[in-house]
């Protein structure tokens, strides 16, 4: 065992595995030891560093010094107390690696595989070598053929003209990077300009919307006011057109009765109308009647009618007597004659406001009352009926009171036909 640990002493200076040295190597002349310390290149010019740049991936070398210390020299593969029994043969070898090692840029040993691996590289270096030296062989051919050298004056020329150049591309390259500083000063306040811009605009949008929102808010009241407009005004012309004593006084017949704004005015005996009934129907017709003569400047003489609801009355100017409008029903007396007394007062009102249409209407026959109020009664083409209501039939008194309304819905209709929409009268001259 000692003998094989002797036999295998060295590393690898590039992989670190253990190699098994050649017994050759035990002893050499001092003719071999001569030899080996002179130098590899008889040139002193060449630069062994330059030219082993092919090899700078080989692991640093590990010397082996004379102190034993490890940290300088080979690595021993032996136990720790066999150093100091160093043989001669193995001084001798680390004397020739070391020798090897300071006269080149690669330390040794090596083992086959990594020799091998440096024989290849530094013949790939001869190569490249060799092809290099044909080429500069070649150029240096080519510049001794040459027979125009360039004169030293053309020479200094072109040198000068091309600092004078460098200078001048200097010079540009100055102003082009002040041009820079200024552009980029250009560009940042263009930028501080383009971000107020876009708050600017930012600012004008929120206010475009707000004020977008306002317009439609605005269009849409308008929209509705107009709506509102429209439909008031479409009132307005209805009732524009519609004429205020047809619309508060309906004047119309049910059966045998006259009606005024639906209460019946009279009593049958197959109808016994109720005399809450019949008092309101005159309340409705005094109203009318004093509306009507209000309206044409009309004054009755000796009369002045009072309407006052189911106890309207008829008041006799200079006397302070008032005649009633209205009944009572129940046993009647034949000398309890008011409510007569005020019927037949109430046709002479009629028929004085007779008088002044047809006096306004200037003797005119397009336009005539069909039926004629005189001293208490109102008179058809053929017969006259009583307004009274003692010794009279009710039949006769409810046909004499179906014509007086009849004579009052064509004085209302009259009425309506001389003043204009705003109330005002039509002047004579447009109805002759």
């Amino acid at each position: 065992m000692a003998e094989d640990k002797s036999s295998i002493s060295f590393a690898c200076q590039r992989c670190s595995q253990p190699i098994r040295l050649d017994d050759s190597l035990n002893s050499f002349s001092e003719h071999v030891s001569a030899e080996l310390n002179l130098p590899i290149h008889s040139n002193p010019d060449v630069d062994l560093e330059s030219q082993a740049t092919s090899f700078d991936h080989y692991v640093p070398p590990c010397r082996l010094s004379d102190s034993g210390n490890g940290a300088n020299g080979f690595m021993l593969i032996s136990d720790e107390n066999e150093t100091d029994l160093l043989s001669h043969q193995y001084k001798i070898k680390v004397a020739l690696f070391d020798t090897i090692s300071g006269n080149s840029n690669i330390d040794h040993p090596l083992c086959d595989e990594c020799a091998d691996n440096l024989i290849e590289l530094l013949e790939q270096q001869l190569k490249i070598a060799e092809e290099d030296c044909k080429d500069y062989s070649n150029y240096y051919k080519m510049l001794q053929n040459e027979t125009d050298e360039p004169k030293l004056n053309d020479l200094e020329k072109e040198l000068s003209d091309l600092k004078a150049e460098e200078q001048r591309l200097l010079e540009e390259l100055e102003a082009l990077k002040k041009e820079e500083a200024e552009s980029l000063k250009a560009i940042d306040e263009q930028e501080a300009v383009s971000e107020r811009l876009s708050q600017e605009e930012e600012r004008y949008f929120k206010e475009y919307a707000r004020h977008r929102r306002d317009v439609i808010v605005t269009e849409e009241e308008g929209r509705s006011l107009e709506c509102q407009l429209n439909y008031t005004n479409m009132h307005l012309d209805k009732l524009q057109r519609t004429n205020v004593f047809n619309a508060t006084f309906h004047i119309w017949h049910k059966g045998h009765f006259g009606t005024i704004n639906n209460f019946r005015l009279g009593r049958l005996p197959s109808a016994p109308v109720d005399w809450a009934e019949i008092n309101a129907a005159w309340g409705q017709t005094a109203l009318l009647l004093s509306a009507l003569a209000r309206k044409i400047n009309l004054t009755f003489d000796k009369y002045r009618l009072v309407p006052y609801g189911n106890h309207s009355y008829i008041e006799v100017i200079g006397e302070q007597k008032e005649l009633p409008l209205y009944g009572s029903g129940g046993f009647r007396y034949l000398w309890d004659t008011k409510f007569d007394n005020g019927m037949v007062a109430f046709l002479d009102c009629l028929r004085q406001f007779q008088d002044k249409v047809e006096k306004k209407e200037k003797g005119s026959k397009s336009f005539c009352f069909p039926y004629r109020p005189n001293k208490g009664r109102i008179e058809d083409k053929d017969a006259s009926y009583s307004i009274k209501i003692q010794l009279n039939s009710e039949e006769q008194w409810t046909k004499a009171l179906k014509f007086m309304l009849t004579n009052l819905k064509w004085g209302l209709a009259w009425v309506s036909s001389q003043f204009n929409s705003d109330g005002e009268e039509i002047e004579e001259s447009t109805n002759e």
